[in-house]
């Protein structure tokens, strides 16, 4: 089993920053790919940023420019870096990762969620 745990979300004023981190644990031989996701009210998820194994990355037109993913891939880590957040950004930030487990079959997990909220 393989469990990914967000952190780092909450209030934060229009133009300030926040940084999310994600951090797998379990059953983990390989993580292809990690990356956030985001669901505001009303809206479809959509993907915020991704990077895999080989560091490209793939951004959201909405984010670029202003965020920044990274990740240690010894600790099965990813962080987001939001700068310029703007009030289009409060959603809740999955993390997301297509895992490959110990027995080499490849399955992709979901974290809980993290509420980021940007308001004055």
């Amino acid at each position: 089993q393989v469990q990914l745990v967000e952190s780092g979300g909450g209030l934060v004023q229009p133009g300030g920053s926040l940084r999310l981190s994600c951090a797998a644990s379990g059953s983990i031989r390989r993580i292809n790919v990690m990356g956030w996701y985001r669901r505001a009210p009303g809206k479809e998820r959509e993907l915020v940023a991704g990077v895999n194994s080989g560091g490209t990355t793939n951004y959201a037109d909405s984010v670029k420019d202003r965020f920044t993913i990274s990740r240690d891939s010894a600790e099965n880590t990813v962080y987001l870096q939001m700068n310029s957040l703007k009030p289009e950004d409060t959603a809740v930030y999955y993390c997301n990762a297509l895992v490959v487990i110990t027995s080499r079959y490849e399955f992709e997990y979901w974290g809980q969620g993290t509420q980021v909220t940007v308001s004055s």
